[in-house]
Formats: C-alpha cells, sequence, structure tokens
C-alpha cells in the first residue's frame, strides 16, 4: 500500500463526540473502495453494519481476528487494526483513535499503520488532539484538521451509586469490578446492561439494546466503552481510576480519563462526567477537572514502533529484527509484546528451533494468537507450542478431531456468567485459527462452525447477564409507580409472607422482616419502601397483642431467649442480681416507638417475675431477704450466698454465717424451702427437672452454664461435666453425689450413733445410692467421722466433730498488715 506523490493524508484530531468516525465513514463512502481500521472488534462490526445499510451487504467487508466476511465484489472494508490487508489497494484508508499508538500492548500496530497504510487517493487519520507533535514529526505534509465538541463535558462531582441520574454509564477497569456494580444496580436500581471489550459483538448489542430500549437505565462497562461506542449516554461514573496495565496498577491519564468521560453527551446533547468517590485515590483531582472540561491534555512527542516487516530468514534473524530500534527522535521501540515473548520461549525448544528451519513465517503467524482467555504467558506459549508441532507435521494442518473435540467441549451453555464468558474467550482462539486459511484442512467449515457456536454462547452469556444483573420485576414496578410507592397492594397472610401486589417479597416472623430467598435484592430496597408503612402497621398491632397478652404466649428458649408465638423478642441479661435478671429486647423491635418499646419490656419483665416464682419459688424469697432491712446480717449472708449459686451453697462457705442464724432466721429460710444441711444448703426442689432450664439459663448470665446431669442420676464420676455442686452434686472421693442423698446418709449416720462411741452404720442406704468405699468414707470423715476399728469386718466410725473454719491468714506486704501488729 504506497504513497502516490498527489495523496491526501489528512489528520482529523480532536476530543469525543467531534464526530470524527463519522466522518471517516462518509468520506470512505464517497471512494470508490476503502478501508477504516478500528481498535475494538465491537466498534469494527458496528461501523460494518452502519456500512452494508448504506451500500449491500454484498459488497461490503468485515476482517477482524475472529471474524471474517469478504464479498467476492467486497469494496469497503471495515477492520480491527492487526487485521487490515496492508497488501490491498483501495482508494481510502482510515486509522481510528490513533493516539494507541502510545499504548505499550498494541501501539505498534497502530504505528505501522499509521506510517504505512495509505489509499491510493485520501488517507485520514483520527485522534486525539494530543497527536498534533506527533504527526508533525512523523507526516510532515499531513494537513490537520481540528474539530471542536459538538456538546459541553461538564464535572458534576461525586455521586453515590444509589444517587446516579438515569442514563447513566458507570466504568470499571476488571470484570470482577464491573460485576460487582452491576449487582449494586440490581439491587438499588432495578439493574444494569454490561459492555465489555470481551464481549462478542453479539452479546455486546443484545445488552446495548436494553440500555438503548430503556428497559434499563443504567449501563456498567470497561475502558473499552472509550473506544468510540456510541449510545444515549447522559452521565459517565468512575467506580475507579486506577487500572492494571498488564504489567503494574497504576492511575489514569487524563487523556483517558476524557476519552471514557466523552461518552457523556452525544451531538447536541450536553453530558457530565464524576466518580463515585469524593475523597481518596479513586477522586477526580481538581487539575484533572479543568483539563477534561477544557480538553487540554499533555501532548504526544512520540510512538512506539517495531519493525512491520521482521526478517524471516531465521529465528534470530527474525528476533533480531523485531528488537531493533527506531531511528526517528518520535519514535520509541516497543516493550515486548506477548508475541515476541511467546517466541522467545518457543525458541529455547529444540524441536521447535529444528521445526523452524524453512517455516519461520508460520512459527512468527502462531506466536500471534492472542491470549483470549487471558492464560499467561506459559500456558499460552504451551497452548501456541501444540499449534505449531501440528502445523508443520503431515500435511501442514490441525488434526481435524483435535480441533473438533476442543470446540465440541466449549459448545455448552451451561454455567453462571463468569463460566459462559470463559467460553467465548475460548472460542474466539479457535475461532481466530479457523481464519487461517491454510491452517485446517476445511477452514470455511470451521470457521462457520466456531462462529455458530460464539452466537449460541453469546446469546447464553446475554441471558444469563440479564438475569444476574436486571430484575425486569423491580425495573417495571419503579417505572410504573414513580414516586408513589405506598399506592401497590401490601398483604402480610397468617403465616406472615408479604406480597406486594402478588410479588413475594419476604417474611414477617414476629418483628423481623426477612427477604424472600426467591425475591431479588433489587425488590428489598424498592419493595420494601413500598411496605414499610403496612409493616409499621402490623408491627404496632403485634406489640399491642404481646403487652395484653397472656403468660401462656410466652416460653422461655434456648441461649436466653424469650419467645412470643414461635419468634425470639427478647433475652435474658445481666440484673442485680441472679434472681433479678435484666430483659433486652431484641433488635427486631427497634421499628416500634419509644412508649411501644417501654410496654413490651415492662410486660415481659412481668413474665420473667412471675416465672421466676413458679419454677424457682425459694430464689424470689431469698432474693427479698438478702435485701430485706429488718433482717440479721447473718440472715442477709446466707440469703445472698443461696440466691447467687441458684438455690445451692456449701455449708463450709458460710459457716460462720450460718452459726449465727437465729431461730426465727432458720424458721424463715425453711419456710423459703431451703434445707441447712450438713454439708449444704440448699432447696430440694430446685434439683428437679423442671426447674433446671431457668436455673441454666440464670447460670449462664454469670458465664457459668452447667452441664446438664442425666436425668435420674444418684452419682457421677468426678470431674464428668455436671459433677458440679451448680448441677445438686458434690463431689466426694472418686465420685460426685447428689447433695439431698449426701443429707440422707448424713442424717442416718447419726441418727445410728450412740454418742461418741463407736458404731458401725447400716450399709444398705450406700449400697443402694450406688457409693463407693472411698466416696463413704471421704463423706463420713467430712461429716465430722472418724475411722475406728472395724469388728469382724465391719467398717466402725466414732464422732469427733467437724473441725473449726480455717483461719486464713493475711497477706503481710501491705499497710494492712502493720496495723493488725499494732492492735493485735
Amino acid at each position: 500500500m504506497g504513497l502516490p506523490e498527489t495523496a491526501r493524508v489528512t489528520a482529523v484530531l480532536g476530543p469525543t463526540n467531534t464526530g470524527k468516525t463519522h466522518l471517516a465513514v462518509e468520506r470512505m463512502a464517497a471512494h470508490s473502495s476503502g478501508m477504516i481500521g478500528f481498535p475494538l472488534r465491537l466498534l469494527a462490526r458496528e461501523v460494518y453494519d452502519r456500512v452494508v445499510a448504506m451500500k449491500g451487504v454484498g459488497r461490503v467487508a468485515l476482517i477482524t481476528g475472529e471474524e471474517r466476511i469478504v464479498p467476492k465484489d467486497a469494496r469497503w472494508f471495515l477492520c480491527t487494526v492487526e487485521s487490515m490487508p496492508t497488501d490491498r489497494d483501495v482508494a481510502f484508508v482510515g486509522l481510528d483513535e490513533a493516539q494507541l499508538g502510545a499504548d505499550a500492548e498494541r501501539g505498534h500496530v497502530f504505528t505501522d499503520r499509521l506510517l504505512h497504510a495509505r489509499g491510493r487517493e485520501e488517507t485520514m487519520i483520527l485522534g486525539s488532539e494530543a497527536l498534533r507533535p506527533v504527526i508533525r514529526a512523523l507526516i510532515p505534509k499531513a494537513e490537520i484538521v481540528e474539530r471542536p465538541r459538538f456538546s459541553t463535558l461538564t464535572y458534576a462531582g461525586a455521586k453515590k451509586i444509589s444517587r446516579l441520574p438515569r442514563r447513566s454509564a458507570i466504568v470499571a477497569f476488571s470484570a470482577e469490578e464491573v460485576y460487582a456494580v452491576a449487582e449494586m444496580l440490581r439491587r438499588l436500581r432495578g439493574g444494569a446492561a454490561v459492555v465489555m471489550g470481551a464481549l462478542s459483538p453479539r452479546t455486546r448489542n443484545a445488552q446495548v439494546a436494553m440500555f438503548q430500549a430503556g428497559e434499563v437505565d443504567y449501563l456498567v462497562a470497561t475502558d473499552a466503552i472509550g473506544m468510540g461506542l456510541n449510545m444515549d449516554v447522559a452521565h459517565v461514573a468512575f467506580a475507579g481510576l486506577h487500572k492494571f496495565d498488564g504489567k503494574r496498577r497504576r492511575r489514569l491519564t487524563v487523556a483517558e480519563m476524557a476519552q471514557i468521560a466523552g461518552r457523556a453527551g452525544r451531538h447536541q446533547r450536553d453530558g457530565t462526567f464524576g466518580a463515585l468517590a469524593e475523597e481518596g485515590p479513586d477522586a477526580f483531582l481538581p487539575e484533572e477537572v479543568l483539563a477534561i472540561e477544557a480538553h487540554r491534555f499533555p501532548k504526544l512527542d512520540w510512538l512506539y514502533w517495531r519493525e512491520g516487516q521482521p526478517d524471516l530468514s531465521s529465528i534470530e534473524a527474525l528476533t533480531y529484527s523485531l528488537s531493533t530500534y527506531p531511528d526517528h527522535l518520535a519514535l520509541r521501540a516497543a516493550p515486548e509484546a506477548i508475541d515476541l515473548q511467546v517466541l522467545r520461549r518457543l525458541s529455547d525448544e529444540h524441536w521447535v528451533r529444528d521445526r523452524a528451519k524453512g517455516n519461520i513465517a508460520r512459527l512468527w503467524a502462531a506466536c500471534g494468537i492472542p491470549d483470549f482467555a487471558k492464560l499467561g504467558l506459559d500456558p499460552h506459549a504451551r497452548f501456541v507450542g501444540r499449534v505449531f508441532g501440528h502445523l508443520t507435521e503431515g500435511a501442514g494442518h490441525i488434526p481435524h478431531q483435535w480441533f473438533a473435540d476442543e470446540v465440541a467441549r466449549l459448545d455448552r451453555v451451561d454455567g453462571d456468567v463468569e463460566t459462559i464468558a470463559g467460553r467465548v474467550a475460548a472460542i474466539r482462539t479457535w475461532a481466530y485459527i479457523a481464519q487461517r486459511g491454510d491452517w485446517l484442512a476445511d477452514p470455511a467449515h470451521w470457521a462457520a462452525r466456531t462462529l455458530a457456536i460464539e452466537e449460541r454462547l453469546s446469546d447464553a452469556l446475554h441471558a444469563s447477564l440479564t438475569q444476574r444483573f436486571v430484575d425486569k420485576r423491580t425495573t417495571a414496578l419503579a417505572k410504573q409507580i414513580g414516586a408513589g410507592a405506598g399506592q401497590l397492594p401490601v398483604t402480610i397472610d397468617a403465616q406472615g409472607e408479604v406480597t406486594i401486589d402478588s410479588h413475594p417479597i419476604g417474611r414477617l416472623d414476629g418483628f423481623r422482616f426477612t427477604v424472600a430467598p426467591e425475591a431479588r435484592a433489587g425488590d428489598k430496597r424498592l419493595l420494601l419502601a413500598t411496605a414499610e408503612k403496612h409493616l409499621a402497621h402490623e408491627r404496632r398491632i403485634r406489640a399491642q397483642a404481646m403487652i395484653a397478652g397472656g403468660d401462656a404466649d410466652f416460653v422461655l428458649g434456648a441461649g436466653g431467649a424469650i419467645v412470643w408465638r414461635g419468634q425470639a423478642v427478647a433475652r435474658l441479661a445481666s440484673g442485680p442480681s441472679l434472681a433479678r435478671p435484666a430483659v433486652a429486647l431484641d433488635a427486631s423491635l427497634e421499628c416500634l416507638d419509644a412508649a411501644l418499646r417501654a410496654g413490651v419490656s415492662a410486660r415481659l419483665r412481668r413474665w420473667v417475675e412471675e416465672s421466676l416464682g413458679r419454677a424457682l419459688p425459694s430464689l424470689a424469697s431469698l432474693a427479698a431477704a438478702a435485701l430485706d432491712p429488718g433482717a440479721t446480717p447473718a440472715l442477709r449472708s446466707v440469703a445472698s450466698a443461696l440466691e447467687a449459686g441458684a438455690g445451692f451453697v456449701e455449708r463450709a462457705a458460710v459457716r460462720a454465717a450460718v452459726e449465727a442464724l437465729t431461730p426465727d432466721d432458720r424458721k424463715r429460710l425453711r419456710a423459703a424451702g431451703v434445707t441447712i444441711g450438713a454439708l449444704n444448703l440448699f432447696d430440694p426442689r430446685l434439683l428437679k427437672p423442671k426447674a433446671w432450664q431457668w436455673r441454666s439459663e440464670l447460670l449462664a448470665l454469670k458465664d457459668e452454664r452447667p452441664v446438664a446431669p442425666p436425668a435420674g442420676a444418684t452419682t457421677l464420676p468426678r470431674g464428668v461435666p455436671g459433677a458440679t455442686l451448680a448441677t445438686g452434686f458434690r463431689p466426694l472421693g472418686a465420685q460426685a453425689v447428689r447433695i439431698d442423698l449426701v443429707e440422707r446418709v448424713a442424717r442416718a449416720a447419726h441418727d445410728a450413733r450412740a454418742g461418741r462411741g463407736a458404731f458401725a452404720p447400716d450399709p444398705a442406704l450406700a449400697v443402694s445410692i450406688g457409693l463407693e468405699p472411698g466416696t463413704i468414707a471421704r463423706l463420713m470423715a467430712e461429716l465430722g467421722f472418724r475411722p475406728a476399728p472395724s469388728v469382724e469386718g465391719a467398717a466402725r466410725w466414732v464422732w469427733r466433730g467437724r473441725p473449726p473454719a480455717k483461719r486464713v491468714a493475711p497477706p503481710r506486704d501491705n499497710a494492712f498488715a502493720a496495723l493488725a501488729d499494732l492492735y493485735g
């Protein structure tokens, strides 16, 4: 494609929305033949459809890496930049987004086309105003035409996703971010269309059609939206201002920001742009805003370059020619792209070097297979190596069976968005291979087959994206009701199911609303606003019913929960003392007003008090005695200890107080149901199973939740869970004995003794209880008995009395010890 002396080269420069692409298409259509190279397959396909409408399907060609439609009478060619047939003689050549010559990965291809792709009559280079210096340096005779933007682009500040205006496009810089933003929009606004460069034209067109038709009011896209994709967008919001460029995560340049922001406000309609973040690294800087609004960006004075016609005589010559440096100040050597990296990796293999002799062009073509699936260098190099191996054996074709099996493996439409998108990326690789005319025995068949699979996968991906990110019911309802959300019918049935206009959105269990699993999260925001007034009314009725209801409506549940009509509404909490717990309302009752909450709280406290009186009758009496100012100190001390132990206390712990009790004090304790035993003080009624739940929940408030002993147990092995005084068992020797049975043994021993003489108690009681000899010995010792010589093998005991309480010596390392010495 040479450049005659009379050929005209025009550089049409300006910001987005200046009609540059439209001008190029019109100029090409005015010539007898022409070709335009675009940065994206999506854009090439979009313009192809436009030119077909102008010229007819039999005269227009589409050439991309994965798709090739070339009628025999084709005169106008729409291509991706890499796929431009530079050996074809056409009257007009256009190069779109030429500023991408500064792109580290693909820039050298754009630069090569800028330098060498020429139309017989006219060449048009389209790009940013930043290209002016480099155009002057590389193509001095080019005519530069500056085009102003048709509309105004204004910074609108930062807006949260929930506050974005309709007809907004939100731009993110990875598939994960795109999906996350789309999911949030589905929850908040009913859904969004999704556009990414990796989508096939079919999927992209279907998604854009939803947006253009108003089925959704939001679009989430990668920066591919900045490459000339024209949509009815009023506002562009940046989800972030950083992206991974293949080597590092970096901040967008101002030119990149402007390219994306410029999608807002097409033709004569003004547009706005902004960010989702008001502060931090993803917020716009004032100088960036000024530059974007005024379309002033740093000038490009160089582009990336790589030899476009490399030496194919040997691997060494090929590698060397691809690594040479340019001889022009406006050109820089391009960073090593993936194709050259793959070539270097494969050239280390001996078998590759052997087969490359006479096949250098085929090896370099194989290295050019794009890594659509983003596998990374090593896996992609292995795949390319396998392809090259097949291309250099037998007839030089990829085996039919291998190709067929790999394609068949991808011909499935099940799976989620990520799975189907992965298959689309993979089929693009095989479609690219099928477009190489001499790589397959029947390339036309496989080109059609891979295209059909891509279209089927694209339809499935569109459906999956729509199902995942668009809630058509919520969107339709939003348009239907507008600001009058409260007008839709809301129903709450007897089972608590909440429906709006026959759509189930969840359940009201007690006072807690739970979104139904089958209801979209978008319903939760939009439809709950509709239901809120009705839910508030229903909750008020339920609270009033709780206050007026009887005790039978309440149950003590696990973990101290207070359950009303099957739903937890409160829980026990630590109070002034064990027998006077507090009541903490469940968080779901925060929806009630203060007066109702106070009424509910008072009703629950009354139920707890009455329930404790029925289940643990002695505790209420003990709590009252502990606070009775008219009671003796000894009685208050014993009552307090019994209350703290939920009705059980070891006598030794309160021995001094017990010995100081008056006859009236003892009478009062007996009236409360307390047994003053030889070793323990306890209420035997609290050993019954029906008292267990309340006792365990009260003790749990002290972080002492006991383990319930087996029902009917009289003894337990010492140390096992439940073998403690809190459960009503006293450890003795190798066993733990139920405390009421300890007292029975104690009474029997005292009844059997005669003064301080030796005696042999009846062993029948101990045997019936299941006491072991060691347990009996320990029990008798604690009761104050000492062993006496046995008679005819029968154990005998002598009463010696319980030893006095041990006096605990105070510590000597403080000032009080000195005072004790002075006044002792």
